[in-house]
């Protein structure tokens, strides 16, 4: 007789995913840019002055725990935040990612920060 059984995620395991993800400025700054809108990747290599295969690997890491979402338009394809998953605070700037039990909030502290400069980070588990 075969039992499969479907395991729970361990939400610490999910913390730990999220956090080493977020943990990289370059995936941040990546989050704070399509906080404006959806982005191609040629634009986001430009804003970042990155080359196209390094944007695009830290765009699929992101794409792997569905932080961003992309769709192509023609030969191009144009990432942006995943809204179920990643939300814009308010005027205040910055950006609360969520992942399984797992909610982190980046604020801009200060006012003359760029959008792409993502500020202070508080993590609130729910283990």
């Amino acid at each position: 007789m075969n039992h499969e059984t479907t395991a729970k995620p361990d939400p610490v395991v999910e913390a730990v995913q999220l956090l080493r993800l977020l943990a990289d400025p370059t995936r941040l700054r990546l989050l704070g840019l399509l906080q404006s809108g959806p982005m191609n990747v040629t634009t986001l290599c430009q804003k970042l002055d990155l080359a196209q295969p390094t944007v695009s690997h830290h765009l699929g890491l992101l794409r792997s725990l569905k932080l961003v979402s992309n769709r192509r338009q023609g030969k191009q394809v144009f990432y942006s935040l995943n809204a179920e998953t990643v939300t814009n605070l308010d005027e205040r700037g910055g950006l609360t990612v969520t992942a399984g039990p797992v909610e982190v909030q980046f604020c801009n502290r200060q006012q003359d920060q760029k959008p792409a400069q993502v500020g202070t980070a508080a993590a609130t588990p729910t283990l």
